[in-house]
């Protein structure tokens, strides 16, 4: 089946409830399941738990189908993402637009690779899919279309 993983900020900001919207969307329409994903930074000393994530996005979303969802501790916000992406085994990430620019940042400084695309292609075989404030979405890169294999 495939997985549809997106990282949000919790409490939910406008722009995580529109990736978190695009996410749902997605899943919908590939009849995935969906990871919902919060970094809690150890550095900031707040501990947010999975029941907290979960109560937060049903608020806004009511009860969701086939929803995973985690709360990990990282010091770097994208490094614990790529790697849950990466554990998870993800076909699909949606991530909203400001978090893609700190993923290429973050990319260049832990693998020195600039091309995001090519890493993710390489690296997570995944689709990644960046969303504005606004809601509108745009696929960054694309590995398999983030589909099953037939």
């Amino acid at each position: 089946m495939t997985l549809v993983v997106v990282p949000v900020r919790y409490p939910l900001s406008k722009h995580s409830r529109a990736t978190l919207a695009e996410a749902i969307r997605i899943a919908d329409e590939r009849d995935a399941e969906l990871t919902v994903l919060h970094v809690d930074l150890y550095q900031d000393g707040k501990e947010v738990t999975r029941t907290g994530l979960k109560r937060a996005v049903e608020r806004e979303f009511g009860a969701l189908p086939e929803v995973r969802y985690v709360v990990r501790r990282g010091f770097l916000v994208e490094e614990t993402i790529l790697d849950e992406v990466a554990a998870e085994q993800a076909d699909v990430v949606v991530i909203g637009a400001k978090q893609a620019s700190r993923w290429r940042r973050t990319i260049r400084k832990l693998f020195s690779d600039p091309d995001i695309e090519s890493f993710l292609n390489d690296k997570l075989d995944a689709t990644v899919i960046t969303v504005r404030a606004d809601g509108k979405a745009t696929e960054l890169a694309s590995a398999d279309g983030g589909r099953d294999d037939p």
